[in-house]
């Protein structure tokens, strides 16, 4: 037994010394190799491009000929050019960061496979799937630059736009809307915690939006079986009350308990109805809170190819290209590229509040007394009596 050990030592050693002395060679013949490419290509520079673009494929003429990108690519030259100057443009070699991130939005647009996008584009399949997968890593690492809170000094306007949205000045203390939207994915095998109330596999982005409609924050993942309260209290800004600041709250429907801690969340009252007071109070918080829905009908409007229909790829990587599409969304709506809506999800998707809903009763009844007086509530508004 030690004479086959030392011999099979022997025998990775030997092959330890082949591969060693056959990186040596080819990195001796680098140079040589790079001298000869560029005389092929005529060009002396000493960094040369191993990969050559055919700019003849009609989707890359649309780009470099200066044309419209909206009907390919679901978003303006603006939006795109805006989105490249957040991402990393140092490249070694490869296509073109331009021409990588043509590629991922592209497929995020139609909703293509990864052979049918790298037929459009004249590329390798193995280069396209690399591509968005890479493409989609970088928009990953500049989410908290592109969607976070917003600053305290712009507390303020974010609690005017909301009072606009409401039509009362009792809701210049709301500092968001929150709410649900589910995405439909392939789950893994056997996942039956993927199904959700409507009976279909799903994902749940929980979205919360300033009143411009803007992501300021969004959780991604989570099994469409969970409800709506659970996926809010395994969220991070939830569990370190990070948002909203102090005298300020977030809109909720019903799905959502009324809290006044660790986040302050107002929902709606639950039917039957009191009276008028709490009728209006309804009607005026869902005008306000409408925001969140309006900016997920743009979403999945934008990228209908990706969330109308069932993601073809893998669990772990949907919730990467669902935070891009967030990323994209708030570009976008910055640069003024807006999308209508389409309406998607019935009447039926509203929740109504449960019985836990009523321990938030007492603070709903200051916003609605707030609500049915004339005007002139800057001291409540003030003091924040209703927290």
């Amino acid at each position: 037994m030690g004479f086959l050990y030392l011999q099979a030592e022997e025998e990775a050693a030997q092959q330890r010394r082949i591969i060693v002395d056959r990186r040596a060679r080819m990195r001796r013949g680098m140079p040589r190799r790079r001298a000869i490419l560029s005389c092929l290509s005529h060009d002396q520079s000493s960094s040369q491009l191993y990969t050559q673009l055919n700019i003849t494929v009609p989707i890359l003429a649309v780009f470099f000929s200066g044309g419209n990108l909206k009907p390919a690519f679901r978003l303006s030259r603006e939006s795109f050019n805006r989105l490249l100057a957040l991402l990393p443009q140092q490249k070694a070699h490869g296509w073109s960061h331009e021409v990588e991130v043509l590629v991922a939005m592209y497929w995020l647009a139609g909703g293509a496979s990864y052979r049918v996008t790298a037929d459009a584009f004249g590329m390798p399949l193995s280069t396209v799937c690399r591509t968005v997968h890479g493409v989609v890593e970088e928009m990953m690492a500049i989410l908290h630059r592109v969607i976070h809170f917003p600053k305290a000094e712009e507390m303020e306007a974010v609690g005017a736009r909301f009072a606009r949205l409401a039509g009362h000045e009792a809701f210049r203390c709301a500092a968001g809307a929150i709410d649900g939207c589910h995405i439909k994915v392939l789950p893994p095998a056997e996942q039956k915690s993927y199904f959700n109330r409507k009976l279909f596999t799903s994902i749940i982005l929980q979205g919360i939006c300033d009143g411009n409609g803007q992501f300021i924050d969004v959780h991604i993942g989570t099994p469409g079986s969970v409800h709506d309260a659970l996926v809010l209290r395994r969220s991070p800004f939830y569990r370190h009350a990070l948002y909203p600041p102090a005298g300020y709250f977030l809109l909720g429907d019903g799905g959502y308990p009324c809290l006044q801690r660790p986040v302050a969340i107002m929902t709606p009252y639950r039917h039957p109805l009191a009276g008028q007071v709490e009728a209006r109070y309804n009607r005026l918080h869902a005008r306000g809170r409408n925001i969140v829905e309006r900016s997920f009908g743009i979403l999945k409007t934008r990228w209908r190819a990706i969330f109308l229909r069932y993601m073809e790829i893998r669990s772990l990587f949907a919730p990467k290209v669902v935070g891009a599409c967030c990323i994209l969304h708030n570009i976008c709506m910055a640069a003024g590229d807006i999308l209508e809506e389409e309406e998607e999800d019935g009447p039926g998707d509203t929740v109504e509040a449960d019985d836990r809903d009523l321990s938030g009763n007492a603070s709903r009844a200051r916003i609605a007394a707030h609500v049915s007086a004339p005007a002139g509530l800057d001291v409540c508004l003030q003091e924040h009596d209703y927290l």
